[in-house]
């Protein structure tokens, strides 16, 4: 799986970035020569949310349970993170002390928790059954194989989910070397990759508040704004609409050539490119909506080529996400639009840097990338972006981002496309 955007724009596009994505409202909150927004416009759009049931996670714990028996691995380890929150309901801050859930290929779900965690831990619990503890000068390593013995597990392969951390691979290794450790994916990532009913349900709730949150930005923002200014007023709508807010990326004019920001200041002008890229989460499932204006200004005949442009490929990645045809034809049809115009080839610029789409979920970035070579067939459930930027270096990107779904009758959007550079919101 890819770094997520937002947790890598939090390490690589410097301090004043990342008090936008992840303090946004302190930032906004500065004293400024700005009104602040109407916020009486926005209510909480979450009242009818349905978070995920216990009976859903157990029918993922079956899932897992037949991968594992078709592929022959004997449990799967999950360390804290998505998976674990995924399978189990439970959020754990992933510290240096080692607790883990493990799916036996048979029966109960079975924690490995630090003893002083534990009671913690059980209040958390609504998976499984069963806590072992382990003290602080014991090996939660010996205690993991421990556990694996008494359900009847002494060799064989042993899964580790993706974002299990090394320290705790080397641990088991050492503790058991009779033991194969190997890659859980081909057990996560089935099960992740194809969304339920209730999943695109919350997908849809946090796709539908980003995006309003991105109109309302839009209609409030103020000549002189910085670009962190913007990401504030993003995030707090979001959270003004009951959900919580994933992060904002908004970058102005030619800062916009960069797909993942810049650390240079940035400030409003009229005429200038304003890029709002944007999620938020909703019960944990997340969203990501990328929309480009010009501000109180008409666009130029170029900037207005070039968002037409922008706009026919995505809609070509759109038409290609058909079931059964593999996830590359998405990246090959939008791409396709832009070399037929001069941009490009491949990843050269002016032209698209980066894939056509990504996987989304629970994780902004997930499996299902939208990319040349990329054979995996789409299936009904699957969920993406489509979002092929067009970069000119030096003067503007232009992305338009929305995420689809498959359903039986083929792909749908979770929010609806731009309609043109002038009224991005109809």
């Amino acid at each position: 799986m890819s770094i997520e955007r937002r947790k890598f724009l939090k390490y690589s596009a410097g301090s004043a970035a990342s008090v936008s994505f992840f303090s946004g409202i302190i930032a906004f909150t500065k004293k400024t020569e700005y009104n602040d927004p109407d916020w009486s416009q926005l209510h909480n759009m979450t009242g009818n949310v349905k978070p995920i049931t216990v009976a859903e996670r157990q029918q993922r714990i079956a899932k897992a349970q037949q991968l594992m028996a078709s592929n022959q691995i004997q449990a799967l380890i999950l360390d804290a993170g998505t998976s674990l929150n995924y399978f189990t309901g439970i959020r754990w801050w992933p510290s240096e002390r080692t607790m883990v859930a493990i799916i036996p290929v048979k029966g109960e779900v079975t924690y490995v928790s630090p003893a002083f965690e534990a009671d913690r831990l059980k209040e958390l619990i609504t998976i499984g059954q069963g806590v072992h503890i382990w003290q602080e000068d014991e090996s939660p390593y010996e205690k993991i194989v421990a556990v694996l013995q008494q359900k009847g597990i002494t060799g064989g392969s042993i899964g580790m989910e993706e974002r299990l951390r090394f320290f705790i691979l080397d641990g088991l290794r050492k503790a058991a070397p009779n033991m194969n450790f190997i890659s859980g994916d081909p057990i996560s990532i089935p099960c992740r990759l194809i969304k339920s009913p209730a999943e695109i349900a919350l997908l849809q709730k946090a796709n539908d508040i980003t995006l309003a949150a991105i109109q309302f930005a839009a209609a409030n923002v103020k000549e002189g704004m910085s670009n962190n200014d913007i990401s504030a007023i993003i995030g707090q709508a979001q959270r003004k609409m009951g959900a919580s807010s994933d992060g904002a990326l908004v970058t102005i004019g030619p800062a916009s050539a960069l797909p993942h920001g810049s650390i240079q200041p940035q400030h409003l002008k009229k005429g200038d490119i304003l890029l709002m890229d944007c999620g938020c989460l909703v019960e944990g499932y997340t969203s990501d909506i990328t929309r480009t204006i010009v501000f109180a200004a008409p666009p130029t005949q170029r900037q207005r080529t070039i968002w037409d442009l922008e706009k026919k490929a995505q809609a070509a990645g759109f038409a290609a996400a058909q079931i059964g045809q593999p996830c590359e034809k998405v990246d090959h049809a939008a791409r396709k639009v832009l070399i037929d115009a001069g941009f490009g080839p491949g990843y050269q610029l002016p032209g698209c840097p980066h894939r056509t789409g990504h996987g989304i979920g629970m994780d902004g970035h997930e499996w299902g990338n939208m990319v040349n070579g990329n054979q995996q067939p789409i299936q009904v459930g699957m969920c993406f972006s489509v979002e092929p930027t067009i970069v000119v270096p030096g003067e503007m990107g232009l992305r338009l981002e929305d995420c689809a779904y498959i359903a039986e009758d083929g792909p749908h959007w979770f929010s609806k496309p731009a309609h043109s550079i002038d009224t991005p919101f109809a």
